[in-house]
């Protein structure tokens, strides 16, 4: 088996940071009235500013495949050339299209040359099941590289105009013509952006993170759904899918709107994060204080205060001046969040050889975690 490094980390944040007042002028207006869950919301979340693959019309940008080339293209240099890859492996809750895959399309943007290509699908554990595929790719000796990559573009899901024919429906049935809390609370949860990791065989530069392990958890055999799109939950908990429903309904409904259970949310993210990282840490023998920067995804601070004391309740006291987020400035950017925290930790000129990184990414679309543990060399 071969050792596997994190040689190079690259970011691309579309546009200008959109602070907390503007977003309803990005987003636009659902029934022309603005959110009233908007500021609850922000302050519990406490992100301050956020990007925006669209204008200040409303129109886009970038795609998603463009965003994670641009992320990709911060790898390379006069040492290492988009004609030196050998694996392409992309994670994202938010492809631009059903068919061809993400990679697929990120690869055809590239232009570089014929190479092995890996898309990952899901929510946030998606960047992480994407960096895994490249990792077990070296760690096997099939490859000698391979850039891995997360990303979301999901404000275009997000924009006003679709939600407007549900509002026009609820009106309509002389109903409350606002859209239901588990739709409007991710427009002011979630963003985009890319990140790209380059990982090969051997150490490179200044800075190299040896990645000495992953694991992933998943929980969704004991719980339901949480967060989805292109269906509707119903009320036996299942998901019926967008294609049995008709074309009509797809509007009316929101259907391919991202939803989130927050109840379920609330229940068990904390618990079965707490759960599934002792379980990592004691399959590897490794200990709370073995551990020098911990970099946890949570989609909002609200979380922060309540995962230090389910970790401590397990015996993981992490103390909080080792954990290190950027959820305020960047914002919640999904799969792509924990390469954006790696990126900036790595170009901190905080690290010191032989420190200890722990990831850890929860993602709750039916309550996946997974786990890289992580050595400066």
């Amino acid at each position: 088996m071969f050792e596997v490094y994190i040689t190079k980390a690259g970011k691309y944040l579309p546009n200008k940071a959109v602070l907390n007042d503007e977003m309803e002028g990005f987003l636009g207006l659902i029934n022309q009235a603005t959110s009233k869950a908007r500021r609850i919301i922000l302050r519990n979340n406490k992100i301050s500013s956020r990007y925006y693959a669209v204008d200040s019309e409303g129109k886009s940008t970038h795609t998603n495949a463009e965003l994670t080339k641009n992320a990709i293209q911060e790898l390379f240099d006069e040492n290492f050339t988009a004609n030196d890859v050998e694996v392409i492996s992309c994670g994202t809750s938010t492809p631009d299209i059903f068919l061809p895959s993400h990679a697929a399309m990120v690869h055809g943007l590239l232009k570089n040359k014929s190479v092995e290509l890996n898309s990952s699908t899901g929510v946030c554990c998606a960047g992480m099941n994407s960096l895994k595929f490249g990792f077990l790719s070296i760690k096997s000796g099939s490859t000698k590289n391979a850039v891995c990559t997360g990303s979301e573009r999901v404000s275009t899901w997000m924009m006003a105009e679709k939600f407007e024919q549900e509002a026009v429906n609820l009106k309509n049935l002389e109903e409350q013509p606002i859209i239901a809390f588990k739709k409007d609370f991710l427009r002011w949860m979630l963003s985009d952006g890319a990140g790209a990791f380059l990982l090969e065989d051997k150490p490179r530069g200044d800075i190299s993170l040896k990645i000495e392990w992953m694991e992933a958890y998943s929980y969704a055999h004991e719980l339901e759904t949480c967060m989805y799109a292109g269906g509707e939950k119903q009320e036996d908990g299942s998901i019926k899918a967008w294609s049995d429903y008709n074309p009509d309904e797809w509007l009316k409904q929101s259907i391919f709107s991202i939803k989130q259970d927050v109840k379920l949310l609330d229940a068990h993210i904390l618990e079965k994060g707490a759960q599934s990282m002792a379980e990592a840490l004691a399959k590897n023998n490794i200990l709370a204080d073995q551990i020098d920067y911990f970099l946890p995804h949570v989609s909002s601070h609200y979380f922060v205060e309540g995962l230090h004391k389910s970790l401590a309740e397990r015996g993981m006291d992490i103390p909080m001046d080792k954990w290190f987020m950027n959820l305020a400035r960047v914002g919640n950017v999904g799969s792509a969040s924990i390469y954006l925290a790696v990126e900036e930790l790595m170009n901190s000129g905080k690290l010191k050889k032989g420190d200890k990184v722990l990831l850890s990414v929860p993602e709750s679309g039916r309550f996946s975690y997974a786990y890289a543990y992580l050595t400066v060399c």
